[in-house]
C-alpha cells in the first residue's frame, strides 16, 4: 500500500477539525504568531490549516509528501527523508538548520521553529507513528464530512477519476497531485483552481530533485575546494608576514 490522502474541496466546510485533530495528535502547542509568518495557518505549531481560496472555498494545506520531495534532495545532512511506506519525515537530530528545504519546496510547507534555544524545522509527517500501528492519519479520521479520506494512492487516484467523471460540471477537469513535481500523495479535486496554494507558479510534473542533483551532488567537492583555497590563501599571508619580518 502506499498511503495518501485525497481531499475534496467541494466538500470541506471549514470545521477545522482536521486542524485541531493534528494539533492533538502531534501534542502541538499554542501557536505564537510572527509579524513574518505567511498567513495560511501553517507554523512550526500548526501542521495543517484550512485556508480560504476563490469563491470563499474552504482549502486544506497541509505538506504534499512528494514521491520525489525536494526537500529532501536539498537537504544536505539527510534530516528530511521520503520512507519507504510514502511520508516524508523529519529526523530533527540530524538538522543543521540551514533552512534549504524551505526554499527548495514548490509548496512553502517547512516552518522554522523560532520558540526552540535550537531551532528545527517543523512539517506534517502524514502521521507516521499512526500507520506503523495500522491506523490512519489523525485529521482524516476526524473530518466529519469525509471531505478528507486516507487510502492506497492507486484507489484513491481512480475514486478521483470517478468523482469528475461522474459530476464534470461540479469539478475541474484536473487531480492535484496527480503529476505535480513527479506526484505527491496528498491528492486534491477542486471546483476552484489550487494555484493559489503554490503562489500561481504550476511546479509541472517534472520531479524537483532532477533540477537540484546535480547542485547537491557538488556541494562536498565545493565545500572541500573552498577549505583547500582558503588554507592556501593563510599559508600565502603567513608566508609574506615572515618575510617581512625577516626583511626589517
Amino acid at each position: 500500500m502506499k498511503p495518501a490522502i485525497l481531499t475534496d474541496v467541494t466538500k470541506c466546510i471549514g470545521c477545522n477539525e482536521c486542524v485541531r485533530a493534528c494539533k492533538n495528535a502531534n501534542r502541538l502547542g499554542p501557536d505564537l504568531p510572527r509579524r513574518w509568518t505567511l498567513d495560511d495557518g501553517l507554523s512550526s505549531r500548526n501542521w495543517c490549516s484550512v485556508v480560504e481560496g476563490p469563491a470563499k472555498a474552504h482549502v486544506r494545506k497541509q505538506c504534499r509528501h512528494c514521491l520525489e520531495p525536494a526537500c529532501a534532495s536539498a537537504c544536505p545532512v539527510g534530516a528530511l527523508v521520503r520512507s519507504g511506506a510514502g511520508p516524508v519525515i523529519y529526523h530533527p537530530e540530524r538538522c543543521m538548520g540551514c533552512r534549504y528545504c524551505m526554499m527548495a519546496c514548490p509548496y512553502g510547507i517547512p516552518r522554522y521553529d523560532w520558540e526552540q534555544a535550537v531551532p528545527y524545522v517543523r512539517k506534517c509527517t502524514l502521521c507516521s507513528d499512526r500507520l506503523r500501528e495500522g491506523l490512519q492519519p489523525a485529521c482524516t479520521a476526524a473530518c466529519p464530512v469525509k471531505a478528507t479520506i486516507f487510502g492506497d494512492r492507486g484507489e484513491l487516484l481512480a475514486e478521483a477519476h470517478a468523482r469528475i467523471r461522474g459530476n464534470p460540471a461540479r469539478y475541474q477537469q484536473r487531480i492535484w497531485g496527480e503529476t505535480d513535481a513527479g506526484g505527491t500523495s496528498v491528492l486534491y479535486i477542486s471546483h476552484v483552481d489550487l494555484a493559489f496554494l503554490t503562489s500561481g507558479q504550476d511546479p509541472g510534473p517534472r520531479p524537483l530533485p532532477e533540477t537540484t542533483h546535480l547542485a547537491m551532488h557538488a556541494v562536498p567537492f565545493v565545500f572541500t575546494g573552498v577549505v583547500a583555497g582558503m588554507a592556501g590563501l593563510r599559508w600565502v599571508i603567513e608566508r609574506r608576514r615572515k618575510l617581512e619580518g625577516s626583511h626589517e
